[in-house]
């Protein structure tokens, strides 16, 4: 899947989203609303990762989705 599926489905994807992201807020997928470049953001703040862990994270669920 590419992330401009995602982008432009975002509210579709939320939920998968906190299903693998528990610790994110719905005003952080609020925040988000679809950038990638966001997401890894929230990620490194709530977890806590270094920026290429999360965004290998963000690759993985993107790939493993539909």
């Amino acid at each position: 899947m590419n992330w401009d599926r995602i982008e432009g489905n975002w509210k579709q994807f939320t939920g998968e989203v906190q299903a693998r992201w528990g610790k994110l807020t719905n005003d952080d997928l609020d925040v988000v609303a679809g950038n990638r470049e966001k997401l890894v953001g929230k990620i490194q703040e709530r977890y806590g990762k270094e920026r290429d862990e999360a965004e290998r994270d963000v690759d993985s669920w993107m790939n493993s989705s539909h």
